[in-house]
């Protein structure tokens, strides 16, 4: 249960990136702020410089659009996670702690959503359709043509044609998760549950 009292009103609200995971910034709410950021879905603030509420992105139009809310063990500190929709700090820097939001390691989510949504749409002229057109045994064969292919660029020692083709093994492997019902992430779940028994 959060203590506003513990704090003088006023709680500190980190706000974190629900893909990325980066810190963008930190504010200060108060019950009145949590409750329209909770009703509106957007994060709004106490400034304590203006001493009124102030939802972030209101001039800017860089909103920050709330994920989940969860509050710390004590009471007295909230975690926002959301999607911005944009740079988050004023000076335009993509967070307020100077760093640049993005993982490039990000990019398999995406890539794996972009894949699902290929899979329910089935848009013509789409090399990901044709493939989920023509099946699991010819996506399976793809993946074995591209394993063999990266395993011969990792032999020949040709490190851009490795990452070339291990690409395209990754991408081939996606399609073939979609096509069973699974996605990348329960690669990430399987390999972490192995890490924790070694």
């Amino acid at each position: 249960m959060l203590d506003f009292n513990k704090t003088d009103g006023l709680i500190p609200a980190i706000i974190q990136d629900d893909q990325t995971n980066k810190v963008l910034m930190l504010g200060f709410m108060n019950e009145e702020a949590l409750a329209k950021t909770r009703e509106t879905g957007k994060v709004t603030f106490f400034s304590r410089s203006r001493q009124r509420l102030w939802t972030k992105g209101e001039e800017s139009g860089n909103f920050l659009y709330v994920v989940s809310v969860s509050e710390d063990c004590d009471g007295d500190t909230l975690l926002i996670k959301v999607n911005p929709a944009g740079p988050v700090c004023h000076t335009g820097n993509d967070t307020c702690f100077n760093e640049t939001n993005e993982e490039d390691i990000m990019f398999l989510k995406y890539l794996q959503d972009f894949i699902l949504s290929r899979r329910r749409e089935m848009p013509e002229g789409s090399y990901t359709t044709s493939l989920f057109k023509k099946g699991i045994g010819r996506i399976a064969q793809k993946v074995g043509e591209e394993a063999v292919e990266t395993v011969i660029e990792a032999m020949t020692g040709d490190d851009d044609r490795l990452l070339y083709e291990g690409s395209d093994l990754l991408y081939h492997l996606i399609v073939l998760l979609t096509y069973k019902g699974f996605r990348i992430e329960d690669l990430a779940k399987e390999l972490k549950k192995r890490h924790q028994e070694e």
